[in-house]
């Protein structure tokens, strides 16, 4: 399966290293799309190594070629999955805003890719009334969502917002069928 892989800022971007290693080890193509602020928590060029692929970062990644890269693959995804998801990202993409690669790609996405989106953030940023009404729009726009755990967060509040576990994220796309 062609697996476009977005990576936002939250703390949990470390988990996306091992998430890419998986998901290539099962036989998946693995296209890393990182916001900015995500390669403040890891470097693309450890998701390079282990995605096999270059990383999309900035629309600047694409003067290589005269068909824009996000287009291309939007195009080409069999699976859209972005883990973790910042609230940031569930805020541009359930309004339409495209300020960078990732949700370029969103707009771009034929109706029937399948978009898994795993959340990660502080537990009353996850509850927020604005949060909450951007997940129902997602929903209501055919996105799938991988609950955020319980637990201890990086901020040092326990509740909910920490990133889905890893095995739960491959559970996910082990059910996600491919055409």
């Amino acid at each position: 399966m062609n697996i476009v892989l977005g990576i936002t800022g939250s703390i949990a971007a470390y988990k996306a290293a091992d998430l890419t290693s998986q998901l290539v080890k099962a036989g998946h193509e693995v296209h890393v799309v990182m916001t900015k602020v995500a390669a403040e928590f890891i470097t693309p060029l450890t998701l390079q190594v282990l995605s096999r692929e270059p990383v999309l970062l900035s629309l600047e990644d694409e003067k290589n070629s005269w068909k824009p890269g996000h287009i291309e693959l939007a195009d080409n995804a069999d699976l859209f999955l972005v883990a973790p998801a910042c609230a940031d990202t569930l805020g541009q993409f359930a309004n339409g805003l495209s300020p960078d690669p990732l949700s370029s790609i969103y707009l771009a996405l034929p109706a029937e890719t399948p978009k898994l989106i795993a959340p990660a953030m502080n537990g009353k940023m996850w509850q927020h009334p604005a949060t909450q009404r951007n997940l129902d729009t997602l929903q209501q726009d055919g996105v799938v969502f991988i609950e955020p755990a319980s637990g201890d967060l990086a901020c040092g509040y326990q509740g909910v917002g920490r990133l889905a576990e890893v095995t739960d994220i491959l559970e996910a796309v082990a059910g996600i069928k491919s055409d």
